[in-house]
C-alpha cells in the first residue's frame, strides 16, 4: 500500500511540475495497453475545452512529455451454479477483487521527425478467481500471473521515427505514443523497442481502453489474436507504417514467450517469432462521418503444443490426463485472421464489431483461450445530455474453441486459463455494458456490468453476473 501511494504521489507530482508535459490520453493497461487516441468524428473524439481532461494543466507545445494515470477497477460476482470445479475453474462461490493500474509516462521530442518515448508501470492487486476459468475475462488489466514481482517495470521504451514521403503536412494529435504536432500527410513510421502489440493492432474507438470503455478482454481486444506477448502484455519488437491520406499498412516482428503465458521472451528469432500485419482503411457508409475497417493476419512460430497430439497421447495411455507442455522442444506454427469496423453515426453515437479466427490445432500461447470470436456494439459519448467527456456503451462477444481444444478439455486437460476437469461445450456469451462520467479535470468514474453465459465454454456452469465500479485518475 506504501508504494501504491508513493507512486501516485509521484505521478501527480509529475505531471503538476512539469509545464512541459502534454495533455494524457486514455491510456495503459497492465495485460494489454489499449493505445489508440479516438478517431476524428467519433463520439469519443468530443472535446471540452471548459473540463480539462487532466489533473494538472499541461503545455501543448513542448518537446518533452510527462504525464501519469491511474486505473482502479473493483468487481464483484455472486455464487453460481457449478456441478463440479477444475485447476482453473472460476470458484462458483461469491467473491470480489480489486486491482489497480499505475503509469508514468515519459517522452522527449529529439527533433521534428525522432523521439524516445518510456514509460514506468506498476500493477497490483487482484482479479477474480486471478483470471482463471473464463475465456473472455471480465477485467482487462489483470496480470495473468499472481507471483510477478510488484515492482514497477518499464513497459514502453521505443525509439520512433518518421520519413516523409509527401510535402503535405496534416495536424498530429500529441498522445503518450506520438508527440509531434505536425506530420508529413504520407509517411514511413518505425519504431523500435519494447511494447505492446495491442498498442497498434487491432484498435477501435468504440472498444481499445480498459480505462474509460468495456474492460472485458474480448471487448477491447479480438479475443482470437494471440499476440506476441509477455505475461504483462509487452514485447520486444520492430515495426513499419505506412501511412496515406485515406490508409494505413502496418507490419511488426515481435518476440515470442518462451512458454504459454511466460514472463520471458524467446530471443532467438530462428526458434521463435511473430508476425504481424494490419490493413486500415478510412471510409464511410455515411456522408460525413468517419468510417474504418481494419484486416488483420498474424504468424506464430513458438514451442507451442498440439492439442489433437495431447488428447491422442492420453487416448493411448501414454499420459494421466492430457497435457499440452509434453512434448519435446520444437517449433510449431499458428496462424490467424481479424475484421475490425467502426462506423460513426453522429457526434455522440456509433457502433463497432470484430470478427476473428485462429486455426485452434495448437495451443493458445499468449493471449487467451480463444479460436474464434465474433463482437457487436455501441458505443456513445455524453454530448447529447451536454457531458461531452462521459462516455457509455454496450456490446455483445460470443466466443468459440476448435474441435480439437473442445476435446482436451473435455477430457480433463488444461490450458494457462482454462480446466473444469470436464466440458459440455457451449460457445461462451458474454454481454458488457458500461457508464464512465467525467467528475473534475482529469477524474473519472464508471458502472458496469457484464453477464457470462457458459463460463469456460463449460454449458454445466453460470451464468456468472459480474458487476464493476472504476475509478480513473489523469495526471
Amino acid at each position: 500500500m506504501n508504494r501504491w501511494l508513493a507512486l501516485c504521489l509521484f505521478s501527480a507530482l509529475a505531471g503538476g511540475v512539469s509545464a512541459h508535459a502534454a495533455q494524457s490520453q486514455q491510456f495503459g493497461s497492465a495485460v494489454q495497453s489499449q493505445d489508440a487516441p479516438p478517431a476524428a468524428n467519433a463520439p469519443d473524439a468530443a472535446p471540452d475545452a471548459d473540463s480539462p481532461a487532466t489533473i494538472f494543466p499541461h503545455s501543448d507545445s513542448s518537446r518533452w512529455w510527462v504525464s501519469g494515470q491511474v486505473n482502479l477497477i473493483s468487481q464483484w460476482h455472486p455464487a453460481f451454479s457449478a456441478p463440479y470445479s477444475g485447476t482453473n475453474s472460476l470458484s462458483p462461490q461469491a467473491q470480489d477483487a480489486t486491482s489497480r493500474v499505475l503509469t508514468l509516462f515519459t517522452g522527449i521530442q529529439l527533433s521534428r521527425t525522432t523521439e524516445l518515448l518510456c514509460d514506468v508501470q506498476e500493477t497490483g492487486g487482484h482479479g477474480l478467481g486471478e483470471a482463471l476459468g473464463l475465456a473472455g475475462f471480465t477485467n482487462l488489466d489483470v496480470v495473468r500471473n499472481p507471483t510477478l514481482s510488484k515492482a514497477p517495470y518499464v513497459a514502453r521504451l521505443i525509439w520512433h521515427q518518421i520519413i516523409a514521403l509527401s510535402q503535405e503536412k496534416v495536424s498530429g494529435e500529441r498522445t503518450p505514443l506520438s508527440l509531434f504536432h505536425e506530420l508529413p500527410a504520407r509517411r514511413l513510421e518505425l519504431r523500435f523497442g519494447k511494447f505492446g502489440l495491442a498498442d497498434f493492432f487491432d484498435l477501435n474507438t468504440y472498444g481499445t481502453d480498459s480505462n474509460f470503455q468495456f474492460m472485458n478482454w474480448t471487448m477491447d481486444n479480438n479475443g482470437a489474436y494471440d499476440y506476441a506477448a509477455d505475461t504483462r502484455g509487452y514485447t520486444f519488437a520492430a515495426m513499419v507504417e505506412i501511412h496515406d491520406r485515406r490508409w494505413v499498412a502496418r507490419f511488426a516482428e515481435a518476440l515470442m514467450p518462451k512458454v504459454a503465458n511466460g514472463i520471458r521472451l524467446d530471443a532467438d528469432l530462428g526458434r521463435a517469432r511473430s508476425e504481424n500485419a494490419e490493413f486500415e482503411w478510412h471510409a464511410s457508409a455515411l456522408p460525413h462521418r468517419q468510417g474504418v475497417v481494419r484486416l488483420l493476419g498474424y504468424v506464430n512460430h513458438a514451442n507451442m503444443g498440439s492439442y489433437r497430439e495431447a488428447v491422442d497421447n492420453f487416448l493411448a495411455g501414454r499420459k494421466p490426463l492430457p497435457d499440452i507442455t509434453a512434448h519435446p522442444l520444437r517449433t510449431t506454427v499458428k496462424y490467424g485472421f481479424g475484421v475490425n469496423f467502426e462506423q460513426s453515426l453522429n457526434e455522440w453515437i456509433g457502433v463497432f464489431g470484430r470478427w476473428g479466427w485462429s486455426e485452434g490445432r495448437h495451443e493458445s500461447y499468449a493471449y487467451t483461450e480463444v479460436d474464434q470470436t465474433i463482437l457487436v456494439g455501441v458505443g456513445a459519448n455524453g454530448r447529447r445530455w451536454r457531458r461531452k467527456l462521459d462516455r457509455a456503451g454496450i456490446a455483445m462477444a460470443s466466443n468459440g474453441i476448435s474441435r480439437d481444444h473442445q476435446e482436451y478439455l473435455a477430457l480433463g486437460g488444461s490450458g494457462f486459463l482454462l480446466g473444469d476437469g470436464g466440458l459440455i461445450y457451449a460457445r461462451e456469451q458474454i454481454a458488457e455494458l458500461y457508464y464512465t462520467g467525467h467528475l473534475w479535470r482529469g477524474v473519472f468514474a464508471s458502472g458496469g456490468l457484464q453477464h457470462v453465459n457458459n463460463p469456460g465454454y463449460n454449458r454445466d456452469r453460470g451464468p456468472v453476473l459480474v458487476p464493476a465500479l472504476r475509478l480513473h485518475l489523469e495526471f
